[in-house]
């Protein structure tokens, strides 16, 4: 953390000296964590006391030198890490709400953590430092509170509150918020949670998981999905139920597991359930898949075997890999105007 700030201010000086300073700024995107409230009470928000200087010094330099203070909120987190934290406080829409001094009332865990960071920041002397959310989202599978519905009902209530531009208590108007994600990514760490491979609004091979209105006005409908998508030969791989000895099966679930995503497979996500067979082929299949349906990742000491028959069951997809850019041919290049066309007609077409 202490080199931090001094990093900080190298690169904003590299980029002051390449002449582009005025226009390209320097920041770093801290969670949530940062920040702090003794007494559960945005208004009483101040950074955390073991990194306080630390703070203060960053967050005076982004004031001095035009920078914002991006920050990354995510509501789900808080429902995660806490069994007491009230479940309709993570959301927009529900019928929990927080006091804070002067009877000011704060209906959902966003905005107080929000008004927590401007608290803070004027304790730090830079009370009207900018503040964009980097990232906030929900993810949809890998957590009993991580699925499809929860998910369009956080998205519903936090686009519907952007279009207002009402902004929050202590800083009212327009917000800089940014979604995450896009994709889900299967290999990412999931040392904070199973979740953290679930976060995109589109699956792994570009299909919208839920209807949503990005404009906010509550006409939802389906995102445009990705199109051209090419995938591996339709084959999967299963347990072999005519192994007899089993004794080395555990292992090589643990390996699959380890090395492929079983992320799925836990209590309250979507394919929790599943009887022995298919959990095993389940884990048997994502390693298979995840190594690009390559013969040799579908053996586990002769307890697997490939099948054209669709493994899919009781709702739960056991997918078939895409190919991936290194086995396509190589598109035309496109110039710079081609690519911000394209880049805009997407964004009409979300829209």
């Amino acid at each position: 953390m202490e080199a931090t700030v001094p990093a900080l201010k190298n690169i904003q000086k590299a980029l002051d000296e390449a002449g582009v300073g005025d226009k390209v700024k320097a920041t770093v995107p801290p969670n949530a964590d940062v920040y702090v409230s003794p007494d559960d009470k945005p208004s009483s928000g101040q950074f955390r006391p073991d990194i306080d200087d630390i703070m203060t010094d960053m967050v005076k330099f982004l004031h001095d030198h035009g920078s914002p203070f991006v920050v990354n909120i995510y509501p789900f987190l808080s429902l995660y890490q806490s069994d007491n934290f009230p479940f309709e406080f993570a959301f927009f829409d529900g019928g929990r709400n927080m006091q804070d001094n002067g009877g000011v009332s704060y209906y959902n865990v966003f905005d107080a953590n929000y008004d927590t960071l401007v608290s803070a920041l004027k304790k730090a002397g830079v009370p009207s430092l900018k503040v964009v959310v980097g990232e906030v989202g929900w993810p949809t599978d890998g957590n009993k509170n991580g699925n499809v519905k929860l998910a369009r009902r956080f998205y519903d209530g936090l686009l519907k509150k952007l279009a207002k531009n009402e902004g929050t208590h202590l800083r009212p108007g327009k917000m800089d918020v940014y979604l995450f994600g896009l994709f889900d990514e299967d290999m990412k760490s999931i040392a904070p949670g199973n979740f953290e491979r679930h976060w995109g609004m589109l699956t792994y091979d570009g299909k919208p998981k839920f209807d949503m209105d990005l404009s906010g006005k509550g006409g939802d409908k389906p995102l445009v999905g990705v199109s051209g998508v090419e995938y591996l030969p339709k084959q999967w791989c299963v347990l072999d139920d005519e192994v007899k000895d089993k004794s080395k099966l555990p292992a090589n679930i643990q390996y699959a597991c380890a090395s492929g995503d079983c992320t799925v497979l836990g209590y309250g996500c979507s394919c929790n359930g599943l009887d022995e067979k298919s959990n095993v082929s389940y884990a048997f299949n994502m390693y298979f898949q995840m190594q690009d349906q390559d013969v040799r990742a579908c053996d586990f000491d002769g307890f697997a075997k490939i099948t054209e028959t669709n493994a899919s069951t009781k709702g739960c997809l056991f997918p078939v890999q895409i190919i991936s850019a290194g086995g396509r041919a190589a598109p035309p290049a496109l110039g710079l105007a081609a690519l911000l066309s394209s880049f805009r007609g997407w964004m009409r077409s979300v829209m």
